[in-house]
């Protein structure tokens, strides 16, 4: 739970199309705009599946723990010297995961798998969801990193607040969310910033999947208020954001809500 000492927090939201189901060109592609990121960074966040876009296509598209997009990561976070964060599929024995990777500057990681597989899709019939959230410390700020659909369940997300503590600062989300839904986008990560009074960080891609589907973009930082600081349009950019612990903390004292919140179990 959050206590330790914070800073403000620098981190960059990379919004790109994305090659479908072409790791190699993603992969050097992303790399590209990584060098462009200049300054001071704690944590750079990629869109789900940043190496091939949303598919289900398991049998050509996942990966090992030890394949080429995991190396990817762990050569940006050691470069930039920050927690790169993103997702992609992933085989383990018979088993395939959407898994999300917080990827630390000296090569350690964790990982969350996606829990709510988007029926909507084949996902959930091909990919293993998850049965438990992962929590991340990026320079005293405690991450919650969760997946695209995630958005949609806000039980999952929700924040606990325990002997003066609130168990983390900040939500992150990497997605591949279509362009026809981005008012529910807007919309979900707003509430989620104000029902948990944490900042919330957005990262969606831009450009048309392999399915046909549109994606408009519109990745977003927004604080504990529910007020978007920083917001990309459709087009491909890096959006940078400072996240300031002062702020966050003045609020939470000022409007201490934490202490009326209810208590309560999930079943998984």
């Amino acid at each position: 739970m959050t206590g330790m000492s914070r800073k403000e927090l620098n981190i960059v939201l990379i919004q790109s199309d994305i090659s479908w189901e072409d790791a190699g060109k993603n992969l050097a592609h992303f790399s590209e705009r990584v060098n462009a990121v200049t300054g001071p960074v704690d944590l750079i966040v990629l869109p789900e599946m940043f190496n091939t876009g949303f598919t289900t296509n398991t049998e050509d598209c996942a990966e090992t723990m030890n394949g080429k997009s995991i190396r990817f990561m762990e050569e940006v976070a050691g470069i930039k010297k920050c927690m790169v964060i993103g997702s992609l599929l992933i085989k383990e024995e018979a088993a395939y995961y959407n898994r999300l990777v917080c990827m630390f500057p000296d090569g350690i990681f964790k990982t969350y798998d996606k829990r709510h597989l988007f029926r909507l899709s084949q996902e959930y019939r091909v990919i293993h969801g998850g049965r438990g959230k992962t929590l991340v410390n990026v320079n005293g700020w405690s991450c919650l990193p969760l997946v695209c659909y995630d958005l949609r369940f806000p039980v999952w997300s929700k924040n606990l607040y325990r002997e003066g503590k609130y168990e983390y600062d900040l939500l992150v989300y990497p997605a591949n969310w279509p362009k026809s839904r981005a008012h529910v986008w807007k919309t979900l990560l707003t509430a989620r910033a104000i029902e948990n009074q944490a900042y919330v960080v957005g990262v969606n891609r831009i450009g048309t999947d392999g399915y046909g589907t549109p994606h408009g973009g519109g990745s977003m930082v927004i604080d504990p208020k529910g007020i978007i600081i920083a917001e990309a349009g459709e087009e491909e950019q890096n959006i940078h954001a400072v996240l300031s612990a002062e702020e966050l903390d003045l609020f939470r004292e000022s409007f201490k809500i934490g202490l009326d919140w209810d208590r309560f179990t999930i079943e998984i």
